[in-house]
């Protein structure tokens, strides 16, 4: 049930379903006013009385006959800045003459059923019109002649709306859009804590809080992607909220370029969040007659607990954010080459552990950089994504053909967006790249940024891939970025447009992306940024999953994909088992434990199976046959963040099915102990009134008393261990099956 009403006499707006209410109002001035986000209040025609007015000293007022109405002291929808509002805006317009002060006043409105696309861009989405209502508020500044939209939709399902803004150029002179926000959202109060997703390569989207204060809290990125650095999330939580109660807002932003999310509050304690494309170098010319549509932020209220934001979060994002063939389809279980070899390997040894792999239960094996061109290492051949026939005689053609003769799927990997200056692409056309004139071209791991921004650049990368993708038998594309973009400016943009490089690049990416899944709808396509650097909500609605950090270790791993979580669904976050020592952090963890952290994912193995002894193999084995009997709850279920890496010794985390008849928790503890107390965890999301049984130890207990008292974790480390028993080591780690049963069953 969801409804957005207009109350025509006091020109007030309350969206809201069964769990949320929004109300916005248009103030007395004809700007948009901020009443109210949170949960479910009773529809009423009047909630005037939320827009607080006074006298203030050292203020500035509209009217000159009233000194109550500033805007810098009332609670906006879209503000604008230098009338009166002194703090950071949601829209700058450069104008002719010079000015920035804009004036966008209500017009009109309309309510439709369903949710419009938004050209270009990712957004979610609805099948039906009875999932969501949108609604479009209509805004004029009646000098320049700029039309403004503000869009709302508010889903029947999910306490979530969906928001965006949408500017046309209606004058007759040029503007220049210099600070577009997709969502500014103005909160009453200050008393929350900041939640950030922070990090750097291999130590993506670690938890990172802080207590808001006045002032600005920030995070952005400038790189040309959404970065390892800050993912394009924030929360806000109430001081008394956990993962399990209290409340939280959160606001995702469905993009993969520059963003800028920020909280500012000022010196009266009102906090004003924004979230959109970063305003930093940004310019967008608009001619009259053109248009800009910002991405779409979707913001989330909980009363729940962050458990219950993240909930909200990878619902949405897993069904109607990500789309296509694979969007409800249990992922392939899948062997990628590339620590087994990195460079070193021919069609004869990929073969080789093609078929080792599909001996032990893998659906598709992936052959990842190296593959094409002149590329023996990362100085040369990108852009030529032709095979180089002396490591593939049979070309990729062949090798396709060769790996689906053994039973498997045949995957590849693509770093399409990148070129090498050793290559033929970059020989044939040298201005493809994006390079300042008369300035040093940067280069990141050996390598140069083709420009997107261009249509033929990604006209001819499209027809590459394309060719390749007909003529193959390819199952699975990995697609990878390996660099951030420095010296943005494009040849083929006059100086007035350069500003536009940034979003128009990502532009070009989605289009290519939205090209190829057109044409190759059955593809599965997993987006990769040297991991987890493009790891976003923009990337997931073309890629329904992602490697979610070259980070392969399981102890890494507990924190990033942690983390991870509080967006992002389990389906979307490619996890593998890889070899030890470990690649990354040179750590040996037990073969049972790197399983029992990448089940909680897409899952696939990261080394070559011939390697491992016997007894490895027959545990590979059993690890494959698991996942297979229980991908659908590890990757669709409904997951609960029981106990943080971030904060002790261990991580505990657990995933429920549909009907609660099933729950498999996952219990890492990082180092051993010794003599220790004993331990429990009370778990979430059971049916209290089922008997559930603990496989581990064919115990029985009732869903209350697993959720109340919780699940017994102690073990040989609480004592002395016994001879006849095997002791715990560093990086021990279980999993717990819980099965329910009817009360009558057992009775």
């Amino acid at each position: 049930m969801r409804q957005i009403i207009f109350h025509e006499e006091t020109k007030t707006f309350h969206l809201y379903n069964g769990k949320i209410s929004y109300i916005l109002c248009v103030l007395e001035n004809g700007h948009l006013g901020q009443l109210y986000f949170g949960k479910r209040l009773h529809d009423k025609a009047d909630f005037s009385y939320l827009v607080e007015k006074c006298e203030r000293p050292m203020t500035s007022y509209i009217y000159e006959w009233d000194r109550t109405f500033s805007l810098e002291h009332i609670r906006q929808e879209y503000p604008v800045y230098g009338t009166t509002d002194y703090r950071h805006p949601a829209i700058e317009l450069l104008q002719e003459n010079g000015s920035r002060i804009s004036e966008f006043q209500y017009d009109s409105y309309e309510i439709i059923d369903g949710k419009p696309k938004l050209s270009g861009l990712p957004a979610t989405y609805t099948e039906s019109k009875g999932e969501a209502q949108t609604l479009r508020i209509f805004l004029k500044d009646a000098l320049t002649g700029a039309k403004l939209a503000l869009l709302y939709t508010i889903f029947d399902e999910y306490s979530a709306i969906a928001r965006s803004a949408y500017i046309e150029n209606a004058g007759e002179k040029n503007l220049h859009v210099l600070n577009m926000m997709s969502l500014s959202l103005d909160l009453p109060d200050k008393d929350y804590e900041w939640m950030q997703l922070s990090g750097a390569w291999s130590r993506e989207r670690y938890i990172k809080n802080r207590t808001l204060e006045q002032g600005i809290t920030a995070i952005d990125s400038m790189r040309g992607n959404s970065s390892h650095e800050h993912n394009p999330f924030l929360a806000l939580k109430r001081h008394n909220t956990d993962e399990n109660a209290g409340e939280a807002i959160g606001v995702s932003l469905v993009y993969s370029g520059n963003f800028r999310m920020q909280a500012e509050v000022d010196t009266h304690d009102v906090t004003r969040i924004t979230a959109g494309i970063n305003p930093e170098g940004f310019d967008w010319k608009l001619e009259p007659g053109e248009s800009f549509q910002t991405p779409e932020a979707i913001l989330v209220y909980s009363e729940n607990g962050l458990n219950g934001m993240s909930q909200t979060f990878q619902k949405l994002y897993a069904k109607r954010l990500a789309r296509g063939y694979w969007r409800d389809k249990a992922r392939p279980i899948l062997n990628n080459n590339w620590e087994a070899t990195y460079f070193d390997f021919t069609e004869d040894r990929l073969v080789a552990i093609a078929g080792k792999a599909k001996e032990c239960g893998v659906e598709l094996f992936v052959l990842d950089d190296g593959w094409f061109g002149a590329r023996r290492n990362d100085r040369a051949g990108l852009g030529d994504w032709v095979a180089n026939e002396e490591l593939l005689p049979n070309g990729i053609k062949g090798l396709s053909e060769r790996i689906e003769a053994l039973g498997l799927k045949f995957g590849l990997w693509f770093e399409p967006e990148m070129v090498n200056k050793d290559s033929d692409l970059y020989r044939a056309h040298p201005d493809w790249i994006l390079q300042t004139p008369g300035r040093n071209t940067s280069h990141g791991r050996y390598q140069y940024v083709l420009d997107f921004s261009r249509k033929e650049v990604v006209d001819h990368i499209y027809g590459m891939m394309a060719k390749l993708l007909s003529e193959s038998k390819i199952s699975y594309i990995k697609w990878d970025m390996n660099r951030s973009i420095t010296e943005c400016y494009s040849s083929k943009l006059p100086s007035d447009r350069q500003g536009e490089v940034f979003h128009r690049y990502i532009l070009g990416v989605y289009d290519l992306y939205e090209r190829l899944i057109n044409e190759f709808p059955e593809v599965l396509f997993e987006s990769c940024s040297s991991g987890g650097g493009r790891f976003d909500p923009g990337m997931l609605y073309y890629a329904p999953q992602g490697w979610t950090s070259d980070d392969s270790d399981a102890i890494e791993r507990l924190k990033i994909q942690y983390g991870t979580s509080m967006c992002y669904p389990l389906s979307s976050m490619g996890s593998h088992v890889s070899v030890v020592p470990n690649h990354q952090v040179f750590r040996n963890t037990p073969l049972h434990t790197r399983a029992n952290v990448a089940y909680f994912g897409t899952f696939g193995y990261e080394l070559d199976l011939n390697k491992l002894t016997e007894e490895e193999i027959k545990e590979v084995k059993e690890q494959i046959t698991f996942m297979k009997e229980y991908r659908e709850v590890l990757q669709f279920g409904t997951f609960y963040r029981l106990k943080s890496p971030f904060e002790g010794n261990e991580t505990v985390w657990m995933v429920t099915n549909e009907d609660r008849t099933l729950a498999i928790v996952g219990y890492y503890r990082v180092l051993n102990g010794v003599n220790q107390p004993y331990s429990c965890v009370r778990l979430q999301g059971l049916n209290p009134d089922m008997i559930y049984e603990n496989v581990w130890n064919h115990t029985e207990n009732y869903g209350d008393e697993l959720m109340n008292y919780g699940l017994i974790t102690s073990d040989v480390t609480a004592g002395e261990v016994p001879g006849n028993v095997t002791p715990c080591t560093d990086f021990e780690s279980r999993i717990y099956m819980l099965k329910g049963k009817k009360v009558q069953e057992v009775r």
